[in-house]
């Protein structure tokens, strides 16, 4: 069965920086891109960032402004998504998903492409 699991999410200060991780499982990690998303209270889930796996082409929404790196690691079956310079703003759940073959650039921001959900991971930024 496909799994997806985030981790790396904590209580973070102001300007700090993140390594958040997506390990999978259940399916051949090449054959499927990895969508990053978060959801912050009371607000609705938003995409961030898409990678396919098999050629690290990568997609990121206008609003990311270059504070957000998406990466992956074959031998390990993993995904990531770097932050850097935390704000207050950036508090979510953030969430990875599998979707197939590749990101696409007219696609890759709707949760609808996406097949397979981590359950997420919490980033809490203080001020």
């Amino acid at each position: 069965e496909v799994h997806l699991v985030e981790s790396g999410g904590a209580l973070v200060q102001v300007g700090g920086s993140l390594n958040l991780s997506c390990t999978t499982s259940g399916f051949p990690f090449t054959h499927y891109a990895i969508g990053w998303f978060r959801q912050a209270p009371g607000k609705v889930r938003e995409p961030l960032s898409c990678i396919t796996t098999s050629d690290g082409s990568k997609f990121y929404v206008d609003t990311v402004h270059g504070r957000f790196t998406v990466s992956s690691d074959t031998a390990k079956k993993t995904a990531y998504l770097q932050i850097t310079n935390l704000e207050p703003g950036d508090t979510a759940n953030y969430y990875c998903a599998a979707g197939t073959p590749k990101c696409d650039e007219g696609t890759f921001f709707r949760e609808r492409w996406y097949d397979y959900w981590g359950r997420g991971t919490q980033v809490t930024v203080s001020s």
